[in-house]
């Protein structure tokens, strides 16, 4: 049986909420982390910060990948690369902001 489009829009909105709810809470994990390396303090153009984070982010998904690659072909792990796997969850592909 379909859904009634009311039905689809109010599930709609509550995803969309949702969402917004998730970006700021990631917004501010990623705001205290930044604050507490000291980036507060650092005058820097909010693009350049922008690349800089685009870059950290691909270099933990690299790794991520990586890591993902040799669990796949049973390769052991490095310490580096287990510890880089764990902070990955800081990337993320937008600013977080809604």
């Amino acid at each position: 049986m379909k859904k009634p489009s009311s039905r689809i829009r109010e599930e709609i909105a509550r995803l969309q909420d949702q969402l917004k709810q998730a970006e700021t809470r990631e917004a501010e994990r990623i705001g205290r982390i930044a604050l507490k390396a000291g980036l507060g303090e650092v005058e820097i153009e909010e693009s350049e910060l922008q690349t800089a984070f685009e870059e950290i982010a691909e270099m933990f998904r690299a790794a991520k990948a990586r890591s993902a690659g040799k669990k796949q072909a049973g390769g052991i792990r490095t310490a580096g690369e287990t510890s880089a796997s764990l902070t990955s969850g800081a990337d993320a592909g937008g600013t977080g902001e809604a």
